[in-house]
C-alpha cells in the first residue's frame, strides 16, 4: 500500500480533529452522510478521499469555516 501523501494525510488529520471538536462520532458521521461506518473509518486511516467527501463530512457537522495553518 502506498504511503499517504503530506496532504492526504493534512486532510485526514483535518476532518479528524473536527469530527473530535464537534464530539461526532464515525458513527454518527456514517448516519449523516448515509455511509457505512467502515467506510469512514477506511477512508480516514487511508488518507484517500475526494475534495467532495472532505466537504460533505464537514458541512454534516455543522463545521462552517476553516483555519489551514
Amino acid at each position: 500500500m502506498a504511503e499517504q501523501s503530506e496532504w492526504e494525510a493534512k486532510a485526514a488529520n483535518l476532518l479528524k480533529a473536527e469530527l473530535k471538536r464537534q464530539g461526532v462520532t464515525y458513527a454518527q458521521l456514517a448516519e449523516r452522510i448515509g455511509d457505512k461506518e467502515a467506510n469512514i473509518r477506511n477512508k480516514l486511516s487511508r488518507g484517500k478521499f475526494s475534495a467532495a467527501f472532505l466537504l460533505e463530512c464537514l458541512a454534516a457537522v455543522g463545521v462552517n469555516r476553516l483555519a489551514l495553518d
